[in-house]
């Protein structure tokens, strides 16, 4: 069997619609998925699992109704099941989330900013 790699960069140039979750990779039950993100995203929150938010390019926050999390570049944060949250970009910013198959990138709040699942690039 060949060994493939998995280029990011590349991957990122393939798409350019906001907070849109591709997946890139799965590993066990979990999926590794990138996003392009801009503006502000809906509160929710993920009741079963936890979110890990890796920033590839650019800076993020995320509010909580009682904190806020600055993340630039490099870094990562890991957002624990059920603990509502709202993802800020102010300027594009480039993610990579990882998360168990079959979680929907607005959690238990559906509406515009719902993205369908399982899309790979």
């Amino acid at each position: 069997m060949k060994q493939k790699t998995i280029n990011i960069t590349e991957k990122f140039d393939l798409f350019s619609d906001l907070w849109s979750p591709k997946v890139v990779a799965e590993m066990n039950n979990y999926q590794f998925k990138i996003a392009k993100v801009k503006g502000e995203f809906v509160w929710h929150s993920h009741d079963d699992t936890d979110e890990t938010f890796i920033i590839i390019e650019g800076k993020l926050t995320i509010e909580f109704r009682d904190s806020k999390v600055e993340l630039k570049k490099g870094e990562m944060f890991i957002v624990p099941k059920g603990k509502e949250h709202k993802p800020i970009a102010n300027s594009e910013c480039q993610i990579m989330l990882i998360e168990p198959k079959g979680v929907v990138n607005t959690g238990n709040t559906v509406g515009e900013r719902t993205a369908e699942n399982n899309i790979w690039i």
